[in-house]
């Protein structure tokens, strides 16, 4: 299978009823500031260079973020964040991205999620993590490049570890954490959430930091 065909049977996901009737109700409703746009409403596969050495898990598309503008990040306060980071550290070619065809393009990293739908509250239940991580685990396998994964957040840090079967007791997740599953080296970082930038529990000099470690372990 190619990423290309996994990316379509991702697209095609009607696995999980809860996060389906979520999606498109958001993309029926939608945002006043985006009541003129056409959602994607539906699920997100990763994206970025398959060449990659670092590949990045986040959590799950944002409702008015990825959800309306079809790929993960895009469009939203934790993406501002996160591509603002990549440019700095050399793996986006430009500092943001609005929609799908602002020529961001990512070199040397691929973007991607444990779950690929928009989930109310930001919160996915267990069951649909699991139904979501077999796209992961092939993501993976077809990315033969990576060397290292970042997981923005404890959700991000637990799917990565499921993916890996890593042995338990499992290693703690935490802001700069770092162990080594399965020949991959694995990175912690605070999700880039509005939660979290706002607070300065994240700040731009220790995301900065995570991508610099990243870059010296692919390397």
């Amino acid at each position: 299978m190619s990423l290309a065909a996994l990316e379509r049977e991702v697209i095609n996901c009607r696995r999980c009823p809860r996060l389906v009737a979520w999606r498109e109700e958001v993309g029926r409703v939608k945002r006043a500031a985006y009541a003129s746009e056409e959602y994607w409403a539906r699920p997100l596969p990763g994206f970025g260079d398959p060449a990659a050495r670092v590949l990045i898990v986040g959590l799950a598309p944002a409702a008015h973020g990825g959800n309306r503008t079809g790929r993960i990040f895009t469009g939203d306060r934790s993406g501002d964040w996160l591509f603002a980071a990549l440019w700095r550290a050399g793996f986006a070619n430009q500092p943001e991205s609005v929609a799908l065809g602002d020529g961001l393009r990512l070199t040397g990293c691929y973007v991607a999620a444990a779950v690929r739908c928009a989930p109310p509250a930001n919160k996915p239940l267990p069951s649909e993590r699991d139904n979501c991580l077999p796209y992961l685990v092939r993501e993976l396998s077809l990315l033969g490049g990576v060397r290292v994964i970042v997981c923005l957040g404890s959700f991000a840090w637990d799917a990565a570890l499921r993916v890996l079967n890593a042995s338990r007791p499992r290693p703690r997740f935490g802001h700069g954490a770092e162990t080594s599953v399965a020949d991959y080296g694995l990175l912690g970082c605070y999700h880039p959430s509005q939660q979290n930038t706002f607070t300065r529990r994240l700040t731009e000099e220790m995301l900065d930091r995570v991508f610099e470690r990243a870059r010296e372990l692919a390397s």
